[in-house]
This record gives C-alpha cells, sequence and structure tokens, in this order.
C-alpha cells in the first residue's frame, strides 16, 4: 500500500469524489458514541442478563474512511489512525484465520467435522458432532449450546433485513434443523468457531493473525483483539484467551481505518504481499464463494450478490466486511479498489458506494 497519490491520477473526478466524501461525513452512524451506554440501552435488543457485557468497549471516533485503488490511497478522511471497535468486521478475521489454519494444513479438510480435528466437549453431542468447518464459516452450522455464559437461542431468528422484525423475533427460541441446511446470522456460534480454531492452532488467535497476516502486510502494532472476561482455557497447558469474533457483548477486533485498508488489498492482491504468498489464492476464492443458503454471504464476508446484495449497480464480484455502526471494508476487484468507511448510517452506505463508484472516469 503506496503513499497517497492524487485523485485524478488514479482515475478519479476529484469534484464527484469530494461530493462522496462530503456525503459520508454528513451521514454520520446515530449509534451513540459511548459505546458501553448504547450496548447497555439495547442495541441488540436482548434481556437481562443475557445482554450483559462481558468484553471491553471503549468510545468511537466519528465518522472516517479510505478510498485505495492500484494499492495507492487515493483519499482519507476524519482520523483515520484511531483504533475503533470493528464489531462483525472481527468476523471476515477470523476467516482469515481458518485461510491461515488451512495453508498450515492444520484443517486439512474444511467439510469434515470439526471433531475429527479437535477434542472438546461442545462439539460432542447429536446435534453438534457433525457440524463442519464449512457450516461454521457459513454460518449454517446450527450448533446448540451455551458458551461463555451466551445461549445459542439469544440470536434465534435474527432478522438483519428487517428491524422490526429483529425486535420482535430475535431471541425466540425455535426448533434447529439439521446442520447445514439453515443459514443464521448467530454471534454465539461465530464466537464457538472462534474457539474451536484456538484449539485447533494450540494459540491465541491474535498470535496468529499478528504473525501470519498483520506483520507480514506491514500493518501498524495498535491493533487488539479481545475476548471475554470469562473466555479463558487451558491449552496444552498455556491460558488462552478465546476471542470474540465482535462486539455483540464487548471486546472483538479493534483496529484503525489505515489498517483496515491493509487487508483490503491484501485480498484484492488475492493473498499476495510483496509478491510473497500470505493467503492462499485459493482461501481467497472459497471465501467468496456464495453460501446455497444465502447467496449474499461466503466464508464470513459479505458478497454483492445480484438480487440480495447491498450494493446495486456496483460489480457482482465486490464483497464486503461489515460491522455495526455502520462500518464496511469494501473491496471491488473490478474496479481494483478497496473502500473502508466507519461509523456511518446503514441506509446510506449503498448511495455512499454508488457516489464513489460514479467518480471513477477511467
Amino acid at each position: 500500500m503506496k503513499q497517497k497519490s492524487s485523485a485524478i491520477s488514479l482515475g478519479f473526478d476529484e469534484a464527484k469524489l469530494f461530493k462522496a466524501i462530503e456525503f459520508s461525513k454528513k451521514n454520520e452512524s446515530k449509534m451513540d458514541r459511548d459505546i458501553e451506554k448504547a450496548l447497555r440501552e439495547g442495541h441488540f435488543h436482548e434481556p437481562w442478563p443475557i445482554s450483559k457485557t462481558i468484553g471491553p468497549v471503549k468510545k468511537r471516533k466519528g465518522n472516517s474512511g479510505a478510498i485505495l485503488r492500484g494499492n495507492k490511497i487515493v483519499q482519507v478522511w476524519g482520523d483515520v489512525e484511531y483504533v475503533d471497535m470493528a464489531f462483525s468486521i472481527s468476523k471476515s478475521f477470523l476467516s482469515l484465520c481458518a485461510g491461515i489454519a488451512f495453508k498450515e494444513n492444520i484443517i486439512s479438510d474444511l467439510h469434515a467435522p470439526i471433531i475429527d480435528t479437535i477434542q472438546t466437549k461442545i462439539f460432542e453431542s447429536e446435534q453438534n458432532r457433525k457440524i463442519t468447518w464449512s457450516q461454521m464459516l457459513q454460518l449454517t452450522s446450527e450448533w446448540e449450546g451455551e458458551l461463555w455464559g451466551k445461549p445459542d437461542w439469544i440470536d434465534h431468528n435474527r432478522n438483519l433485513n428487517d428491524p422490526q422484525k429483529n425486535r420482535l423475533e430475535k431471541g425466540k427460541k425455535r426448533k434447529l434443523n439439521s446442520p447445514g441446511t439453515f443459514w443464521e446470522y448467530n454471534d454465539v456460534r461465530v464466537n464457538v468457531l472462534s474457539y474451536a480454531l484456538m484449539l485447533a492452532f494450540e494459540r491465541s488467535l491474535p498470535d496468529v493473525l499478528r504473525e501470519h497476516i498483520m506483520v507480514p502486510i506491514g500493518a501498524s502494532n495498535t491493533w487488539k483483539w479481545h475476548g471475554y472476561e470469562n473466555s479463558w482455557d487451558e491449552v496444552n497447558g498455556k491460558r488462552l484467551q478465546s476471542v470474540s469474533g465482535g462486539a455483540h457483548w464487548g471486546g472483538g477486533l479493534w483496529i484503525s481505518t489505515l489498517d483496515l485498508a491493509r487487508i483490503g488489498q491484501l485480498m484484492i492482491n488475492q493473498g499476495l504481499w510483496d509478491g510473497k504468498v500470505v493467503i492462499p489464492k485459493k482461501w481467497v476464492k472459497m471465501s467468496t464463494k456464495p453460501c446455497e443458503l444465502a447467496l449474499n454471504y461466503g466464508y464470513m464476508w459479505w458478497l454483492n450478490d445480484k438480487k440480495t446484495g447491498m450494493f446495486p449497480g456496483a460489480p457482482t464480484n465486490a464483497f464486503t466486511a461489515m460491522g455495526v455502526g455502520t462500518q464496511i471494508l469494501y473491496i471491488d476487484p473490478e474496479n481494483d479498489l478497496v473502500i473502508v468507511n466507519r461509523w456511518i448510517e446503514e441506509d446510506k452506505l449503498a448511495k455512499f458506494v454508488g457516489l464513489v463508484l460514479d467518480s471513477i472516469v477511467f
């Protein structure tokens, strides 16, 4: 990722690009900047004590962003070095860690039951013992149980497309389906995947991410990846903390806008950085293959499916990491474009991306 170049030289109409950025600034998220307050006051619509925050939180900054093209910085705005909570962007980092496990042959078969790789009671039940790594990554596992004091049913019937329906139905326990036959955005199960990956590596995931990805791509050392106060376990005599795949109950990945942009550039590069393989090209392709039960979702990356994708008019091969707030890491191979936008109103995202795309002249 090279130093900033002029927008004109990278193929942008400067006036139109300025308009897109001003639109973003004017539509900063209405989510309280005091994240602890936002969670305490019921952002996820959950009853006490299940809603209790058990991981660290911090106050957020205002709208910020970065636009890259051709491995060069086109424009940045806001405090791009501030280490902010990333919420569910953390999920895509779990996918990156799974890619390292795939590269290192720690996970040799993504379609094999997880219990074949690790020994843990949380996959021993009749419902859970056939769950595969692929199903966990695609959110089709239907894992049943409780982890770190949070039961799987708290995210039953979670509806990301209908806020009103989500408030009324989220957390109503339903009959489970067979693993691999039902898609559900369930943060407890995401945390189960994080724990399973930690057991497979026999290392903390922040250490894996740092060694295999963040250091090779020249990221800063300011980012952190947090778990919960009770998400510790002993693995081969080492006390390790299992990190969370978001900040639903606090914790998760805390990272700057510029470091997120580096991850976007890595994915645009098909896993290469300075000619070296950081993530296998095959993993990038697998990660962005649509789940049959949710065509706008891959291995913890949102896909811009023609019918269900959230960016009409954008290339269908574009994909996104997305978190509460709303925050996105938009990756567009067709236009060699990376966009990071943090703390913008969700219903303004599509227009913002459309404005950026409209500013490209060649």
